[in-house]
């Protein structure tokens, strides 16, 4: 919902009164009479073209005068957020599948096989633990891996 045209000893009235209802507000403003205002929303958006104490009151300052910076600025955040979650994910499961590995849970299973199978050895060694420089290798793929998946942001093409 947008409301416009509000008196400006109003503004911060209007955004309280939509936070009572359990509503996330987004309040956009440029002047200093809506820095009371940008402080109390949820999300307060100053325009760059507008006075220092809104952009100073502001979370976010969209650098040119269009709005449309908004709706760039929401998808934005919703694309960077799903890759922390991503991320965050890969890292879970990179962690709970080989931290165990590493710990030598396998260490069993290669003693009933009576050895590590000679393929194997190089990432098992001769007792069936994770060899060191395979296990930083593996991090290291991880790590390069979130970082490949944070990239893909820079390509994203913003309709706004």
């Amino acid at each position: 919902q947008v409301v416009a045209d509000v008196l400006p000893q109003q503004k911060s009235e209007v955004v309280k009164e939509y936070q009572a209802r359990n509503m996330t507000v987004v309040m956009v403003g440029d002047g200093i009479n809506d820095a009371p205002a940008l402080v109390q929303a949820d999300v307060g958006v100053a325009l760059g073209t507008g006075t220092d104490v809104a952009m100073e009151s502001a979370g976010i300052t969209l650098v040119r005068g269009d709005l449309r910076g908004v709706l760039t600025a929401l998808q934005v955040s919703r694309s960077t957020l799903g890759t922390i979650k991503q991320n965050l994910f890969w890292a879970f499961f990179y962690n709970v599948a080989l931290i165990p590995v590493a710990a030598g849970v396998l260490y069993p299973v290669f003693q009933g096989l009576g050895g590590v199978p000679a393929g194997l050895s190089f990432f098992f060694g001769e007792l069936g633990f994770l060899n060191p420089v395979m296990a930083a290798a593996a991090m290291a793929f991880s790590s390069v891996t979130v970082v490949g998946n944070s990239l893909r942001l820079r390509g994203r093409k913003l309709t706004a």
